[in-house]
């Protein structure tokens, strides 16, 4: 029997460096997944729809909620041991509480539904904020997502490991220690 990969999620507001680290640990060759909002705002920019999140949060998020189902789904049967997600399934729930929407259960059902084993946090830092045509959050909506982000996955009951500032390497060095002390 396959034994199931350490799926480990990388959290925080825009702009942390969450997919930056991410293009890194993929270089050394762990099997990373993309956060997938950039692909749907796109996809919805190319049908004339400049910011499908602001104009319809729910269609936006439910098509969020089924990319990211698959690349757990995916994940599940990877046959690397460990497997990176930029971003994960309570983050759609975050936002929508962030933008104080209303939303069906199914999306704190799939919460407990779909597990990680490894929650890292990268804090708002001002001085890596940018923004650009998919990322238009201010440093200070940032820092509010951020909290809520933090919330929804301390009461689904996960701890949080927070990165430290620090270099691309420095960043992604911290994760990979911090997951050999833990599985030595």
């Amino acid at each position: 029997m396959q034994k199931k990969p350490l799926k480990i999620v990388l959290i925080g507001g825009p702009a942390t460096g969450k997919s930056t680290v991410l293009e890194v640990l993929k270089t050394k060759k762990f099997h990373c997944f993309d956060e997938i909002s950039r692909e749907v705002i796109l996809n919805a920019q190319k049908n004339g729809i400049e910011q499908l999140f602001l104009i319809e949060p729910l269609l936006f998020s439910e098509m969020l909620l089924k990319g990211r189902e698959q690349q757990y789904l995916e994940a599940e049967k990877s046959l690397k041991d460990v497997v990176f997600f930029d971003r994960g399934i309570p983050d759609i729930k975050a936002y929508l509480d962030y933008f104080k929407s209303d939303y069906p259960a199914v999306f704190k059902e799939k919460c407990g539904v779909f597990s990680y084993d490894y929650i890292f946090h990268f804090a708002p830092w001002k001085t890596i904020h940018t923004t650009d045509n998919e990322r238009y959050e201010s440093f200070k909506e940032s820092v509010l997502i951020d909290q809520y982000i933090k919330k929804t996955y301390t009461d689904l009951g996960y701890k949080i490991i927070n990165v430290p500032f620090g270099n691309l390497e420095e960043r992604c060095q911290f994760i990979l220690n911090f997951l050999s002390l833990n599985n030595e």
